[in-house]
């Protein structure tokens, strides 16, 4: 049997969450039954395109689409080339753009049409606001919608997406490259705690709720000057954040460091991460940090709750509680038999129910059975729950 071919799409936004789930999902699937290739758009010369880039080639094709702006409808006609040239059986889409694009794509040349969605932006303007909701709207016309979090597939069935074609597969996280990334390291350079950093890592954008972190930050240094704060990635909301950082007492404990090919190295090193956001599917960055190791605090919402229960796999505080946070902060920054047996859990959680290796199962059976295959797996046997 010939393999399945399947063209993931994306609008890179930088190197987070969706791009690096894109790369997870490839480096974990079954070469043998499926071939995938990858097209994003070319947006212009600042955007960042290191998904692309770190495309694994025995995978797929990596493919550039040229878009005027900030939306190009005569990217469907590009999207269609490739699906013809390549004789792609399934377009799989991610994001609102992508969504939109793709399935237009899709019914213009007759093929199967997935989409994963992995959260969506808030306190955007009317513009962006009014592409998001076309996109939304647009998901109950997929021959299947992929959501990663039990509160994405509420928020399919609230933009009237069919159960019928509402598939649920859990987020998973590239252990692999974790793993292989760690061994790397020097045992010198994995165990150096002394700095005493706390870090975050992810976009810099307001549902993210940073400047919650450089109040709580600016709390624990007034405690403990030996406390520095690393924040990793880029987004609109940077300058703004360098400006109120800038106006601590903190100032010069804190580095915003920007997107980094290090993360992971850098992330090995952190004494603590801390996720301030309001609104999340299931984050990426935290399970990475979780995997790797290092305990997490965080605000109690939907998505976040379903990687940490308090006391077990993390600590959590209220949203919006900032004085919560700080105090779960201070309890893992002191209490090293605590953070210890925290991070043992977490990583346990991550192996058995978060690994992009069973995510990566669960959506070769998705693509066949679209299509009408039967192939040697059964997600029943691939850590399924």
């Amino acid at each position: 049997m010939k393999p399945l071919r399947v063209l993931q799409f994306i609008t890179p936004a930088g190197f987070y969450g969706a791009e690096r789930w894109v790369l997870a999902l490839a480096n974990n699937l079954n070469r043998d039954q499926l071939a995938c290739d990858l097209a994003v758009t070319r947006e212009g010369p600042e955007q960042d395109l290191t998904v692309a880039e770190l495309y694994p080639e025995s995978v797929g094709e990596v493919h550039y689409l040229d878009m005027a702006g900030r939306f190009d409808f005569r990217v469907v006609k590009q999207l269609s080339d490739v699906i013809q040239k390549r004789r792609i059986d399934v377009i799989h889409t991610h994001g609102y753009k992508s969504d939109i694009l793709g399935l237009l794509a899709a019914r213009r040349t007759g093929i199967r049409c997935v989409s994963t969605p992995h959260g969506f932006s808030g306190n955007v303007g009317l513009k962006l606001g009014a592409f998001i909701r076309i996109g939304t709207w647009m998901l109950r016309y997929f021959d299947r919608v992929a959501p990663l979090s039990e509160e994405l597939v509420a928020d399919m069935k609230r933009f009237g997406v069919p159960d019928t074609k509402i598939a649920f597969i859990r987020n998973g996280v590239d252990l692999t490259e974790i793993d292989a990334a760690l061994n790397e390291l020097k045992a010198e350079y994995q165990a150096n705690r002394a700095d005493r950093v706390v870090g975050f890592i992810g976009q810099m954008i307001p549902r993210k709720g940073i400047p919650d972190l450089l109040d709580v930050f600016d709390q624990l240094y007034r405690e403990d000057t030996n406390l520095k704060l690393q924040l990793l990635g880029d987004g609109r909301q940077r300058a703004e954040l360098e400006e109120k950082a800038a106006g601590q007492s903190s100032a010069k404990a804190i580095e915003f460091l920007g997107f980094r090919s290090d993360r992971l190295e850098l992330l090995s090193r952190f004494n603590l991460f801390v996720m301030t956001s309001s609104l999340e599917g299931i984050p990426r960055c935290m399970m990475e940090a979780m995997a790797v190791g290092i305990p997490v605090v965080a605000y109690d919402i939907p998505g976040v709750d379903k990687l940490v229960t308090h006391g077990e796999t993390g600590l959590l505080a209220p949203h919006g509680d900032k004085a919560a946070l700080a105090n779960c902060c201070r309890r893992l920054l002191d209490d090293s038999a605590l953070a210890a047996r925290l991070s043992a859990n977490a990583r346990q959680l991550i192996d058995e129910k978060y690994s992009a290796a069973r995510m990566a199962q669960e959506y070769e059976h998705l693509f066949a059975d679209l299509l009408g295959l039967d192939l040697p797996f059964s997600p029943e046997n691939a850590g399924v729950s």
